[in-house]
């Protein structure tokens, strides 16, 4: 066995490290490596100036080669020796450059590439960090390690994102189930005169539920497109990262361009579109009225009670009961006024009360309204409903009411509507002749009262 390891680096020793054959007319350059003369020729064809050793990469200074023909003798001796298995299972292992057809010898840092002689000397790879294939082996094999736990992250964050958008068609499913529900209770309310429109609404559900579930589901694909691949470079890397050094580093510029360019698939929110339940033929025109007419109101501070609060964008007016009360001149309950008026046209705005106690809202004429009357009959010059928020001037904390109010300046009408079931509450006339402002008012008996002008939806 020692003898033949001898034969085997005896027979390494005469053979030339570029074509890995026997030294033919070997020449000894400037660092001390021996190559065949046609093999440094051949590796320094197209340069000048710079002559890097093959091997070493030490720069030699000219073309001057100097023959060895003792080498050479020593070759010939050598070639009489029949090649042991060991060295030819050696060459065959070696992989060769598919542009030169030389051994792979290094590994360019920059390019992530496998290179040989003739590709070290090339102008590509001038000034690149080239290392050795084992070293370099390990540090990619210790990149290919790095990467395994981030991609299982990832692997996980789309398990999840898959299962939460299954979540969210069931989700949808229950939804919309819940609006049938309600709206099979309007329609119960309303009759055989809503009878007619529903099935055009449950249609519109459908259609809806139908809508953002395909989109659902198409994204769904396209996580679970992104989960096989993810799983499928995860197994690639895995697999990888135990291979031999070369077939490692073989196409792991294309591993690393797939881990870097990874891009997870947005996650498809949704917002559904709600369609209501229309009112009596009657009233069928009264989205349509708040769509048209709806105005943009804003509290005006200075007509507000000392009791009440203004909220800094003017669109909350809150009444806490004071620890002393002491009126202002000229005003009796808690109210403030909008800066907006209007002395012509159609109008409708929306409020939100919450909290516990009276409450009134309406409109008011601009000469006189600033002192806020108690009573709510027009020959008070001040139109608007009187209601508590809930029966026997109780409440359950959390209630919401929502008000609708509707102003016909020409036709000499203020309407009122509860908009929490849509229907018609109560409606004051007269004959308008001045500016009228809406009013907003809470009763000294309240205990914690909020008035909220609803933006337009």
């Amino acid at each position: 066995m020692a003898f033949a390891a001898s034969v085997a680096e005896l027979q390494a020793e005469a053979s030339c490290p570029l074509c890995h054959d026997y030294l033919k007319d070997p020449v000894t350059i400037y660092c001390g490596h021996n190559f065949c003369l046609s093999c440094i020729r051949q590796c320094w064809k197209e340069l000048q100036d710079v002559f890097p050793c093959p091997l070493c990469l030490h720069h030699c200074p000219d073309r001057n080669f100097k023959k060895n023909t003792q080498l050479c003798h020593v070759t010939d001796i050598v070639k009489q020796i029949p090649a042991t298995r060991s060295k030819r299972i050696l060459q065959e292992e070696k992989s060769l450059c598919e542009k030169h057809n030389k051994v792979l010898i290094l590994f360019c840092y920059e390019d992530l590439e496998l290179l040989c002689p003739q590709c070290v000397v090339s102008f590509d790879h001038r000034n690149h960090q080239l290392i050795p294939i084992e070293e370099a082996a390990v540090k990619h094999r210790r990149n290919l390690r790095s990467y395994i736990e981030p991609l299982m992250v990832e692997v996980e964050d789309a398990e999840m994102g898959f299962e939460n958008q299954i979540a969210k068609t069931f989700e949808v499913q229950r939804e919309v189930e819940n609006w049938r529900k309600e709206l099979h209770y309007e329609y119960k309310e309303l009759k055989c005169s809503l009878e007619v429109e529903k099935d055009g609404i449950n249609t519109s559900f459908l259609k809806e539920e139908t809508v953002v579930e395909k989109k659902l589901t198409e994204n769904r694909r396209k996580i679970s497109n992104h989960m096989v691949m993810l799983n499928n470079l995860l197994s690639e890397i895995a697999e990888k990262y135990l291979q031999t050094d070369l077939d490692l580093l073989t196409g792991i510029k294309n591993i690393h361009n797939r881990y870097e360019n990874l891009e997870t698939p947005a996650v498809f929110s949704y917002k559904l579109k709600r369609e209501f339940c229309p009112l009596p033929p009657h009233y069928f025109g009264f989205f349509k009225m708040v769509s048209t007419f709806y105005v943009d109101l804003t509290l005006d501070p200075e007509t507000a009670h000392p009791s009440l609060i203004i909220s800094r964008d003017r669109k909350t007016v809150t009444y806490r009961t004071p620890s002393g009360h002491h009126p202002r001149a000229g005003t009796s309950y808690p109210a403030v006024l909008s800066s907006e008026g209007f002395d012509a046209g159609r109008h409708f705005w929306e409020v939100e009360v919450r909290g516990k106690g009276e409450w009134s809202l309406g409109v008011c004429k601009d000469s006189t309204c600033r002192n806020a009357p108690r009573s709510s009959s027009p020959a008070n010059s001040c139109w608007h409903i009187e209601l508590c928020t809930s029966i026997c001037g109780t409440c359950t904390r959390g209630h919401i009411m929502r008000v609708g109010i509707f102003l016909d300046y020409e036709l000499g009408e203020v309407s009122f509507y509860n908009m929490n079931n849509r229907s018609y509450l109560y409606r004051a006339t007269d004959r308008f002749t001045e500016k009228l402002l809406p009013y907003f008012s809470s009763a000294y008996s309240s205990k914690s009262l909020t008035l909220s002008i609803v933006r337009d939806e």
